[in-house]
């Protein structure tokens, strides 16, 4: 059996002040045919394993392009063209294959294209033809449009808020792909709007108990997967929102009773899932009143891996009003300050201006009086199952005790690393600040005497109830009480 495969993603926020271009995937590495080769730990993780699975069944795989772009706003229409037809491509370059197996994000947006992957899926079905099986792998914070589902026959999104099964998730559809190839059974999918926007951690109650209801389906009875995409909130496209679907072996009718089913009991369990953040002062008092340290708090407004610029300054200012010490935040993405301590070198003394050069999101600019502590090339850190880049990155300490990361890869903070790699410890802090929304969980938690989220402005900011969109209707929940009616 043949198997193509290609990878393609970023998320798109459309209200970001800048569009996502080449540079942009070339930092995490462009591959075409050879990811799992030469970035098997990177962007070819995913293609490293269907090798692995491909491999031990005696099937063949097709790698194509690979390409991962940090979240920002629209994708170049060019860029996104070209290599979306060098998926294509390399597909009419393959044939005659036996399924194609797709992992895309679900959130892109280009230039001219409000539903990326619908128009790339259904580009491969019009090669393909109608027999193929097509299978998608979607990030949990996808628009799950219409026209993707016609288009393929199993699409399975992550189920983890961090996602920490996303090779998990790639195993199961690689696993249904083969077998609705081999004729072993036929995909039928139902999907339901439910109507919400948010998000949804499922690193507590009640979410945790409705991923394993929603495991407990599949398997059974004909159920062959369950998805709940928790849609992006900060993307303005029609089908904006999430959405849960379920896919049977050739049953229509029981998908379709059992995505309804789903929808309701999620619906019912949406006053439990959401915790209104602290604000920025709550938060530091209470982190700095904690009997024992390191408190982490997460800056959820200026998170880049939902398209923020990593730069704002409203919660290193509160800090430094309030006479914090003992403290380390970041990482901030300022190339500008990079460029200054690397001419000052180690060691040196200097007024150094950190963040708010992005527009009004990012605040104003702090000036501090700062000593450079380290100047780390190649920094990086290692998150959700993947090496992540952060480029130079430096360590400086204001002279009231707080460290601050700064690097030249704009990268949210998923692992102790983006610090601990440039010399700063955190075992010894009362306070650790990252600016992420909820992948830093994963490996902060475990370290962490407690977690707090800070609403903070930023193009991450989570007011939903407050969120006004343009291209899809605003009659959702929490802005409409009951948008069921």
């Amino acid at each position: 059996m043949k198997i193509f495969t290609a990878t393609f993603a970023t998320e798109t926020n459309t209200a970001a002040v800048v569009p996502t271009g080449r540079i942009d995937f070339e930092i995490n590495g462009v591959y075409r045919g050879d990811a799992s080769v030469k970035a098997p730990k990177g962007i070819g993780v995913f293609h490293a394993e269907l090798q692995r699975l491909a491999t031990a069944d005696g099937h063949s795989l097709v790698e194509s392009l690979s390409a991962f772009a940090q979240p920002s706003g629209p994708t170049l229409r060019a860029l996104y063209e070209e290599y979306r037809d060098c998926i294509l491509d390399d597909l009419r370059g393959a044939l005659p294959v036996d399924a194609v197996q797709l992992t895309l994000h679900g959130a892109m947006v280009a230039q001219g294209y409000d539903d990326c992957e619908g128009d790339l899926i259904e580009r491969v079905r019009g090669i393909v033809g109608p027999i193929v099986p097509i299978g998608v792998e979607l990030d949990l914070h996808c628009h799950t449009t219409e026209r993707m589902q016609r288009h393929a026959d199993i699409i399975i999104a992550y189920k983890e808020y961090p996602h920490t099964d996303s090779i998990d998730r790639l195993r199961e559809l690689y696993a249904l792909l083969v077998r609705q190839a081999a004729g072993e059974i036929k995909p039928t999918t139902a999907m339901v709007d439910c109507r919400m926007i948010g998000l949804w951690h499922t690193t507590r109650e009640p979410m945790i108990s409705f991923v394993k209801r929603m495991q407990s389906l599949e398997g059974q009875d004909g159920v062959l997967s369950v998805s709940l995409g928790h849609g992006f909130p900060w993307g303005d496209v029609p089908e904006c929102g999430a959405r849960l679907w379920v896919v049977t072996d050739n049953d229509l009718p029981k998908a379709q009773a059992l995505a309804l089913q789903l929808d309701r009991e999620f619906r019912a369990l949406r006053m439990q899932t959401y915790d209104p953040p602290l604000s920025i002062a709550a938060a530091l008092a209470e982190a700095i009143a904690a009997p024992q340290g390191p408190v982490v708090l997460a800056d959820i407004g200026d998170n880049a891996g939902g398209g923020a610029m990593s730069d704002s300054s409203f919660v290193l200012q509160a800090m430094i009003d309030a006479g914090i010490g003992n403290a380390v935040i970041g990482s901030f993405w300022d190339v500008g300050a990079v460029t200054l301590c690397q001419s000052a070198g180690v060691g040196a003394e200097l007024l150094l201006r950190i963040g708010g050069k992005c527009g009004p999101m990012s605040g104003a600019p702090v000036d501090v009086a700062v000593t450079v502590r380290a100047i780390v090339e190649n920094h990086g850190q290692t998150g959700i199952g993947a090496y992540r880049p952060l480029g130079t990155g430096v360590w400086v300490r204001t002279a009231g005790g707080i460290d601050i990361a700064l690097n030249t890869v704009r990268s949210q903070v998923f692992s102790p690393e983006c610090f601990e790699k440039l010399g700063i410890t955190l075992a010894d802090k009362q306070l650790v600040v990252v600016k992420s929304t909820q992948h830093f969980h994963a490996e902060f938690a475990p370290i962490a005497s407690k977690v707090l989220y800070m609403g903070t402005p930023g193009s991450t900011s989570q007011a939903f109830a407050e969120m006004s969109f343009t291209k899809r209707d605003n009659h959702f929940w929490p802005r409409v009480e009951n948008p069921w009616q």
